[in-house]
């Protein structure tokens, strides 16, 4: 029986009941995908559009982690900066990752609407807010933006994003009305159904116990099958364990927090009258947006190394939302959860081959639902050989993640970035 889904917004909305199988048996396969999160999927439907055989193995639920509990926003970019990406492998090559990032989001959109996958329930508009006198560096980034990707930025001036935010701590914002917001863990659903439609095979409840790379045919054992396949690929995020050393070594599981409050329409009008998702700047950002037809208030933020939940996380992201709009101090929390993001030392996706027939597609935490599409789709095309565009990410592959030190060294830059936010945020 497979592991039933924390309760969240996502798991208490979820438009179909299926469940996939445990593997059971001998399986033999062109390529087997160990984690079905959102990276996973995507690279297996890319797969099975090409006819290839292909069997996704999940040792919880389809989209269980990151993937099926996030807070569904969809806009271009990576967790680092478009700058930090140039100072690493220069302009040209920064400007084509981040054209795949582009490409990404409308993966996404192409996949909601070609699969009719409604529930999944799209909602257009993201606006980027900043929450001190950032006005002119909005203007150039938007500008920077349409020169080089064709993009459609529109700034608000501090009126018109208050008109919207009812929030004196916002000072201006970019609104892009291309980028949206949705229900991640219906649209990952949706798209193993596809899988399974098109010939594939998901199996959820299959913890991968132990490999065998030796060969060419690699042996994967779950606790019911033995699977062997041409190529293995790992998509498996911030609960990867130790079946596969060198990925476990190479990122930092990062916890982030969200929250659902209870239906008040009236009340949450009183402060935000726009149905775009919102995120501001900080390293740390809040992000929320309306669900359920504008009735309830979803809000996330926050993040730590530390991999276990805090004892009330509904009473630190609430300060942050009544600290941000004091008119809903009333308002109630319904629920709470968290989520163990991948992420890498470098902040950019790892995406790559390890040795041959062996390859790794992960590390996509703080800006996830764009790139694990794009993700899935190169790490899909190089394991058919019909494109080299994963070299783009080869700069960015399985550093070491520091052990100990490295986490304690990230968990230092946050707080040194929260106090760098606050004093910008603060000066006069």
């Amino acid at each position: 029986m497979s592991e039933s889904y924390i309760d969240s917004y996502y798991s208490r909305t979820l438009a179909s009941p299926e469940v996939y199988p445990a593997a059971q048996g001998s399986i033999s396969t062109e390529i087997c995908i160990v984690g079905g999160g959102l990276a996973g999927l995507t690279a297996a439907l890319e797969l099975a559009r090409s006819g290839r055989s292909v069997v996704v193995v999940e040792a919880r639920r389809v989209a269980w982690g990151a993937s099926g509990r996030n807070g569904g926003f969809v806009t271009p970019g990576y967790a680092t900066s478009l700058s930090a990406i140039e100072r690493a492998v220069g302009t040209a090559q920064s400007d084509e990752l981040y054209r795949l990032s582009i490409e990404g989001m409308e993966i996404v959109r192409r996949n909601i609407d070609d699969l009719n996958i409604r529930e999944a329930q799209p909602k257009p508009g993201i606006m980027r807010v900043v929450r001190y006198d950032g006005g002119a560096g909005l203007e150039a980034f938007r500008d920077l933006q349409e020169r080089k990707f064709g993009r459609r930025l529109r700034y608000l001036p501090k009126d018109e994003v208050r008109a919207l935010l009812l929030s004196d701590k916002y000072h201006a914002a970019l609104l892009d009305e291309e980028g949206f917001h949705f229900h991640p863990l219906n649209y990952a659903r949706g798209l193993a159904r596809e899988i399974v439609r098109l010939g594939g095979r998901v199996c959820e409840g299959s913890p991968v116990l132990s490999c065998d790379f030796e060969g060419a045919r690699k042996r994967l054992q779950t606790s019911d099958a033995t699977i062997e396949a041409d190529h293995v690929l790992f998509t498996t995020g911030g609960y990867t364990g130790e079946v596969f050393a060198p990925l476990q070594k190479a990122y930092i599981p990062i916890s982030t927090y969200v929250l659902l409050t209870e239906k008040a329409p009236e009340l949450i009008g009183s402060a935000i009258r726009t149905r775009a998702g919102v995120g501001d700047d900080r390293r740390a950002s809040d992000y929320y947006r309306l669900v359920d037809d504008g009735s309830r208030l979803l809000w996330g933020g926050r993040i730590t190394t530390r991999t276990t939940d805090p004892r009330d996380i509904s009473k630190l992201l609430r300060k942050e939302m009544v600290t941000t709009f004091p008119q809903l101090a009333d308002l109630k929390v319904e629920i709470a959860w968290s989520g163990l993001m991948s992420y890498a030392r470098h902040l950019m996706p790892q995406i790559g081959q390890y040795k041959p027939g062996i390859w790794y597609c992960t590390a996509f935490g703080g800006h996830g639902m764009n790139t694990t599409a794009i993700g899935g789709r190169v790490i899909a095309e190089a394991i058919k050989g019909e494109s080299e565009r994963l070299k783009l990410f080869a700069p960015f592959g399985l550093a070491w993640n520091g052990g100990i030190f490295g986490t304690a060294a990230v968990q230092l830059t946050y707080w040194a970035y929260q106090a760098a936010d606050y004093v910008r945020e603060h000066r006069k």
